[in-house]
């Protein structure tokens, strides 16, 4: 499990570098694709959700020391989604483009839902959407379609990030 759990770490440190290195400094994207939210819930839909908790909250983790973002921001948000995503383990047949492309809406949605949920507790600290601006709707959009395409580059990395039920 400990290998496991290196190697979706792993992943995701590449994919927040991407995030932060190259898409962030596109300036012709209103706003920058959640790759590492993708990764998580690939995850936690591959392996189900105490997997996905702990490989969401080192996601979370990562992205607070990366961006600066209030610590524990990006573990809460994460953490939540991620958790809810992995009562889908099992259930879904994620390997082709419809069912990637509406997890990537949902998600993005998903989100949102949560980041608001945590305005109303901590209002001077999170930062919040607005569902009708152009920068979430160009979030939803590289969300959606760039999530069947992550899950099939991730789907050749199955051997490595699952695991057998017995090991956990």
């Amino acid at each position: 499990m400990t290998k496991n759990i290196s190697v979706s770490a792993l992943i995701i440190i590449c994919l927040a570098m991407i995030e932060a290195a190259i898409l962030s400094n596109i300036s012709l994207l209103p706003a920058v694709p959640d790759l590492v939210l993708i990764a998580s819930i690939y995850i936690a839909m591959l392996n189900g959700k105490s997997f996905g908790v702990i490989t969401s909250f080192i996601s979370g983790l990562i992205l607070d020391w990366m961006t600066g973002a209030p610590f524990g921001y990006n573990c809460l948000l994460r953490t939540v989604i991620c958790y809810c995503a992995g009562f889908f383990h099992g259930t879904l047949n994620f390997k082709g483009f419809f069912i990637p492309l509406l997890i990537g809406l949902c998600s993005t949605f998903a989100k949102v839902f949560v980041t608001w949920l945590m305005t109303l507790f901590y209002p001077a600290t999170v930062m919040s959407y607005t569902l009708l601006s152009m920068s979430f709707f160009t979030e939803l959009l590289l969300n959606a379609f760039l999530c069947p395409l992550v899950f099939k580059i991730l789907s050749s990395f199955d051997r490595q990030l699952g695991f057998n039920s017995g090991e956990f």
